[in-house]
């Protein structure tokens, strides 16, 4: 019992202590460590911007050739084929399309008889070119060949012969070629019909029903000796005919004026039947001038039969 006791007062003894000592220092708690993970920051996209390309400005030369080059470029027409050959009607100045494919070749075919004096084109590395020829005589006709070696090719070719140039602009697509092209020349035709029109004419009557019976030769040719000096004047009793050589063809030929009574000088109407002025009234004088600081006159009187030969027989 008083062992009791004794340790009763003991606790009681030691429990202000030990609360003394809890109030003054108090063991603080240890802090327990917590991974935290570092916060993650996204940045907004950003949105893509295209720029806009800029072109360089052109220059008005530079746009006035690029126009003028399109406008003088002939493309082949669907009308213009002969069977796979495309006929163009030649003009100086135009630009003729031509659509080549590798591995086929493309026949230019000149004119006949035309001679090739030289080919000329932008790009010689990555085509061939060459010519060939075709017939004989006044049927030889020259062909130039023409070939890529790739799609997408573009040059341009220049031929000259001995009567014209042609330009052409060469395409090379993945498998259509023209076989061939050649040309029509209106230019030529007009002339060949001019020429046959001028040796009909030539060839026919100065006037129709002329009889050598009616005809006068009683005219005389007096003053300057120009080359287009007529050979003869004559009439046939209703119309008066001047006759010239053949040069007057090639020549400036001079204006006809009848001389009146008073001297006085009219212009009169004519008619011109290859070497021939043909009137229609008899006159008894007449002149042809030319020039004007230097005129050059020869006078045609008409005189009684018994003066001239009829012959027309020039004084």
């Amino acid at each position: 019992m008083k062992f009791v006791l004794a340790a009763s007062a003991l606790a009681f003894s030691i429990a202000p202590a030990l609360a003394q000592n809890a109030a003054v220092s108090p063991s603080p708690a240890k802090p327990t460590s917590t991974a935290t993970a570092a916060p993650v920051t996204t940045s907004p996209a950003r949105p893509q911007v295209r720029r806009a390309r800029v072109r360089k400005p052109v220059s008005p030369s530079v746009a006035r050739v690029a126009a003028a080059n399109r406008a003088a470029t002939q493309e082949p027409q669907a009308q213009a084929f002969v069977n796979a050959v495309q006929v163009y009607p030649f003009s100086d100045g135009t630009i003729y399309q031509v659509y080549t494919a590798p591995g086929a070749v493309t026949d230019l075919a000149l004119q006949p008889g035309e001679n090739l004096i030289a080919v000329a084109a932008g790009d010689t590395v990555r085509w061939v070119i060459g010519d060939t020829t075709s017939g004989a005589g006044t049927d030889k006709r020259t062909h130039i060949l023409v070939k890529p070696f790739a799609t997408g090719l573009a040059t341009n070719l220049i031929i000259t012969t001995d009567r014209r140039s042609y330009h052409l602009q060469l395409t090379a697509t993945s498998r259509t070629a023209m076989a061939a092209l050649s040309w029509t020349y209106p230019a030529d035709q007009l002339i060949a019909l001019r020429r046959a029109a001028e040796q009909t004419a030539a060839a026919a009557p100065v006037a129709e029903d002329l009889s050598i019976d009616s005809l006068h030769f009683n005219y005389r040719l007096s003053g300057d000796s120009p080359a287009w000096r007529p050979l003869r004047a004559f009439d046939d009793g209703r119309q008066t005919f001047v006759e010239f050589g053949a040069s007057i063809a090639v020549g400036e030929a001079p204006p006809l004026f009848v001389i009146r009574p008073t001297g006085e000088a009219e212009l009169v109407n004519y008619r011109v039947r290859g070497r021939f002025y043909v009137v229609d009234r008899i006159f008894d004088a007449a002149e042809l001038r030319l020039g004007t600081k230097k005129q050059q006159i020869v006078r045609i009187d008409r005189v009684a039969e018994g003066a001239a030969s009829r012959k027309g027989k020039r004084s």
